[in-house]
């Protein structure tokens, strides 16, 4: 059914397609999908990507930028040079297939364990957290005046509503409970600059190929705040698959983060991302508990749910690494 309806679009606005083939869907939450297929065309085989929330569902999450948003976002980073699929098409009512759009498909691997481990990404492993730090300060520099309507949120303003997030578990958990003291007691308040924020930025959700980055993926929770929050969500321990001894997704050290990232124009507050990985290893922790909590209560008790929920104790021990005394 999918393919007839991705033909129909395609015809109408990809001069000289004839059609799609190949359509087979990638994943399928509750309110969104991804589907990868192929343009058939006289020149060349096109690869697609369509991201959508089909007929008949609602709004996105409230921290979720949405889809219109997110078609956005990708191509003002792919026309500024930051690497991102390109946006072919922002889907129609008269597409038949409810609200998302269709990318480019970019070629290469996004499992953590594939990248940080195959003979095939050795050469470019030294040099990815380098390029990561580069393609954040691109990202950062994004004209405001150009961003869709987003969200923005304070320090302040997340750490009471991670909180509030934490005690509705009715989980305690003695680690989180002295996380949130140290974030309040450390909270840098506002930044000198808001800028584009992805929101996800990590190992997982880019694209890498032999040459190193091809693409940034999952800009559903971009917004506007402080810049080193991204710095500091790629450094959380739970993005580095096993390889704990490099802070930055597994790839690197933050040195090198920070040296790409200001060979590119711009400044880094290692405080203030300091801050901002505390903050996003409880985020992940509190994240798990509500995967946990859903599995205990829901109708769905999916094993997936059950084996995310059981990584909160993960965090505890990343928090507690993270809030020692130096030396200790």
């Amino acid at each position: 059914m999918i393919e007839a309806e991705l033909s129909r679009s395609v015809r109408r606005w990809c001069k000289g397609a004839t059609g799609v083939t190949g359509a087979a869907k990638l994943s399928g939450g509750a309110s969104q999908e991804t589907w990868r297929f192929d343009i058939t065309h006289p020149d060349c085989v096109i690869g697609a990507i369509l991201r959508r929330s089909p007929k008949g569902y609602g709004a996105a999450p409230t921290r979720a930028a949405g889809l219109a948003a997110e078609a956005q976002l990708m191509q003002l980073a792919y026309e500024a040079g930051v690497p991102s699929p390109r946006v072919m098409h922002v889907l129609l009512p008269a597409d038949g297939l409810g609200t998302g759009f269709i990318m480019q498909r970019v070629e290469g691997e996004t499992i953590a364990r594939k990248i940080l481990r195959d003979d095939e990404y050795a050469a470019a492993r030294p040099h990815l957290a380098r390029q990561i730090g580069g393609i954040l300060a691109g990202l950062h520099r994004l004209p405001k005046d150009k961003l869709p309507e987003l969200r923005s949120r304070s320090a302040t303003q997340e750490i009471s509503e991670f909180e509030r997030d934490y005690r509705s578990l009715d989980w305690p958990k003695p680690v989180f409970e002295l996380a949130l003291r140290w974030l309040r007691d450390n909270d840098p308040g506002p930044s000198a600059e808001e800028t584009l924020v992805h929101g996800d930025f990590r190992n997982g959700n880019l694209i890498i190929g032999r040459d190193g980055v091809r693409a940034v993926l999952d800009w559903e929770l971009a917004h506007l705040g402080d810049p080193m929050e991204d710095l500091g969500w790629v450094c959380v321990n739970s993005w580095r698959f096993g390889e704990i001894d490099k802070p930055v997704g597994g790839f690197g050290s933050r040195e090198e983060l920070f040296a790409g990232y200001e060979a590119a124009g711009r400044q880094v507050d290692p405080a203030r991302v300091k801050f901002w990985e505390v903050m996003g290893t409880l985020r992940w922790g509190i994240m798990c508990g509500g995967m946990m909590q859903r599995f205990r209560e829901g109708p769905d008790h999916s094993m997936e749910r059950a084996m995310i929920g059981r990584r909160a104790s993960e965090t505890e021990i990343d928090l507690l690494r993270l809030l020692a005394p130096r030396g200790s």
